[in-house]
């Protein structure tokens, strides 16, 4: 793809908030940051100013925007790191970077606004493009090679369970009676398919009557939920004593994962027989935010896509030998 960061740059999304939040964590001399979904870098770019003694490592899995984001972040010289991988790989970026913990890690959830934007991934329903959805170009099946080997049985339950469609087994049943015939290789294909199944009613309800079937087959495709029940222990264990880590998610599919991992790492796992807590049983994590913040209505305003998001923060109190 020919394309030049400055096309796709966007406000990265609740800034001044994560910036703030991760602030504390970040007053050492030699203190190390995780942007684990590092896009284009705006989040990166921003912490990289704001503190001069950080050395931050960028993790993604997107080639094309790794490959920008390096562009981008080019003048921090060598205290901005890649790595390009999943996010469940935190240790193994911070060993390839002679780190063991990091003070803070970031998470910004789903699909980037480049990927969304570029018109050969097939991400978005708003114009045509061939249906790949893949974040890693190089690895996987795309989203039309799923939808042309997968049973009706499989595409119902990613539908159901990816995308939250109540008309997943219509839909399902449609695509493969459909790709008898001919192909379903393009998004327009899909959206119309999916217009043709939804009734125009629920669609109007709820956006694009596609929308919940092509956020459930991004997210099968690119196994992002599994990824992210590996990565949230993952970062809690590479957290250092009195480090940060904040995330924001985008879907309750995603926020109900993030949530959960942070309240049982931020809870005693004492038996509730026992009528004291060991050590070993007190919480790793306290909360730094309680429950889920989200975006102010000025920003969503200015940042669309800052709408559906939850921020939740958290900061280790006790390390796990």
């Amino acid at each position: 793809m020919n394309a030049n960061s400055k096309d796709f740059l966007h406000e990265p999304v609740m800034l001044a908030r994560t910036l703030e939040l991760l602030a504390p964590a970040l007053q050492g001399q030699s203190a190390i940051m995780v942007d684990c979904t590092l896009g284009l870098g705006g989040h990166s770019e921003a912490f990289l100013q704001r503190f001069e003694n950080l050395t931050l490592i960028g993790i993604d899995r997107d080639q094309t925007a790794l490959s920008m984001a390096t562009e981008r972040l080019s003048r921090f010289g060598d205290r901005v790191k890649f790595f390009h991988g999943t996010y469940d790989q935190i240790e193994l970026a911070l060993e390839n970077n002679g780190s063991s913990q990091a003070d803070a890690i970031l998470m910004d959830l789903g699909v980037s606004s480049m990927q969304i934007d570029s018109k050969d991934r097939g991400f978005a329903y708003s114009f045509d493009a061939p249906l790949d959805m893949r974040m890693d170009l190089q690895s996987g099946t795309s989203a039309a090679g799923l939808i042309a080997t997968a049973t009706e049985a499989e595409l119902t339950r990613i539908f159901k369970a990816y995308g939250e469609e109540r008309f997943a087994s219509k839909i399902a049943a449609e695509l493969v009676a459909r790709r008898k015939d001919t192909a379903i290789v393009s998004s327009k294909q899909l959206a119309l398919v999916v217009s043709d199944v939804v009734p125009f009613i629920s669609g109007k309800s709820s956006g694009h009557p596609a929308k919940r079937v092509f956020q459930a087959l991004r997210i099968a495709v690119n196994e992002e939920l599994e990824i992210l029940e590996r990565a949230m222990p993952a970062a809690i264990d590479a957290l250092a004593l009195g480090g940060r880590l904040l995330v924001l998610a985008y879907h309750s599919l995603e926020d109900r994962i993030v949530k959960q991992a942070i309240v049982e790492a931020s809870s005693s796992s004492a038996p509730v027989e026992l009528p004291f807590e060991l050590p070993e049983h007190a919480p790793v994590l306290k909360l730094v935010v309680k429950g889920a913040e989200k975006a102010s209505l000025e920003e969503i305003a200015r940042n669309p896509r800052s709408a559906s998001v939850r921020l939740r923060a958290a900061q280790k109190i006790r390390q796990v030998a």
